[in-house]
């Protein structure tokens, strides 16, 4: 396998007249919010679930941009939080109009049969991680899954066009 330095990429891509933006990774900023600790979390407000009103919602995830075009994707992900440990998983919607698999006895969505592209495990209050993934095009749920979180309205939905 040859080696090439990195300022022989460089040069190589200016010369060929790329310039590397479409090796680049499509950067989203996910923002993990709530109303603290002491605020009782509403439920009923999972995706695709009946009168959906999530401005009732007490946490909840910011992601900017909310759409990018297929491929590698780098999602950089903060607890906003200042209490509460959350989480931030890519799903993947096969039927964008029906509610992911849920497991209510454990209050979260079942991962494995939802559609799981990767995560950004439990963060403590204040930190951040990040996840990078290669996306397909079509719609995607980005949730917490700790317990009860999903159900209190912590999703956002993510389009990958092509």
């Amino acid at each position: 396998m040859r080696t090439i330095s990195k300022l022989g990429l460089a040069a190589a891509m200016l010369m060929s007249g790329s310039t590397g933006a479409a090796w680049a990774a499509a950067l989203v900023q996910v923002s993990l919010w709530d109303k603290g600790a002491s605020t009782e979390m509403t439920m009923g407000l999972a995706y695709a679930a009946p009168g959906l009103d999530v401005s009732k919602a007490t946490m909840g995830m910011k992601v900017l941009p909310d759409a990018v075009k297929a491929g590698e994707v780098t999602f950089n992900v903060k607890n906003d939080s200042k209490d509460t440990v959350h989480e931030m998983i890519v799903m993947f919607l096969a039927d964008p109009s029906k509610p992911l698999p849920y497991i209510d006895a454990e209050n979260r969505v079942d991962e494995d049969k939802a559609g799981d592209k990767g995560e950004v495990s439990e963060l403590d209050p204040g930190k951040s991680g990040s996840l990078t993934v290669d996306l397909k095009a079509g719609k995607y749920l980005l949730i917490c899954n700790v317990a009860g979180h999903y159900g209190a309205g912590m999703w956002a939905e993510f389009t990958v066009d092509p």
